[in-house]
């Protein structure tokens, strides 16, 4: 099928109330432009220096979410533009996102990434520190930051078992949570997880195999 018919089958299958990130790192901004042309606005990348070069060249109403993990010296080139960070994961990145933002009189929606895969590859801040930090007043910390929500990547494992066990996880943080820190976000799931993500509480999904095909890292 072609991307636009992806994009289709996938936003018929995910139920309205989950948005869809389409995946795009890597892909040309053609095959973002085809995705465009089926419906979607909403797109993930890993690197800043890539998202802002096809931020420049594609429709100015679409939504750039950072997924992947941030360096604090990349931070400034981003934030004049993006519309979410899924990936903020230490107190250092949360200080450098809210001096930048401020610097450009911004409040920049963002989402605590909690680690909840067994992997050490995997990035996140650990429960018991994420707990600590979101019973803090963030507000006052972070004035040019707005904690939406959370994110989570699962364990790179064929046990969909321990996968749906640490999609719960987040889940009972993110309800923790929900109501005292007004959190209207929970980004789990990608291309092999997503639907049991959802099953699982996830109210946004990052797609981008199921989307664009195969992803070529050379």
């Amino acid at each position: 099928m072609s991307i636009k018919e992806n994009i289709q089958q996938l936003q018929h299958n995910i139920p309205s109330t989950v948005t869809l990130v389409a995946v795009s790192k890597t892909k040309p901004v053609s095959a973002i432009q085809e995705a465009y042309d089926g419906g979607q606005r909403i797109f993930g990348e890993n690197k800043i220096q890539e998202m802002s070069e096809k931020w420049e060249q594609l429709p100015k109403d679409i939504q750039w979410h950072m997924i992947g993990h941030v360096q604090t010296n990349k931070v400034k080139f981003m934030i004049p533009y993006v519309d979410l960070i899924h990936s903020a994961d230490r107190l250092k990145l949360f200080k450098e996102i809210n001096k930048q933002a401020a610097l450009v009189n911004r409040t920049v929606d963002v989402l605590l990434q909690v680690k909840i895969a067994k992997e050490d590859t995997k990035f996140g801040m650990p429960i018991p520190e994420a707990t600590a930090f979101l019973k803090e007043n963030q507000s006052e910390n972070y004035p040019n930051i707005n904690i939406v929500g959370l994110m989570g990547m699962a364990s790179f494992t064929d046990d969909m078992t321990q996968v749906a066990a640490e999609f719960k996880v987040l889940e009972g943080l993110f309800i923790r949570f929900r109501e005292s820190k007004n959190l209207s976000t929970l980004s789990m799931g990608m291309s092999g997880d997503y639907q049991l993500a959802i099953e699982n509480g996830s109210t946004m999904v990052r797609v981008g195999s199921a989307i664009f095909g195969a992803r070529n890292y050379n």
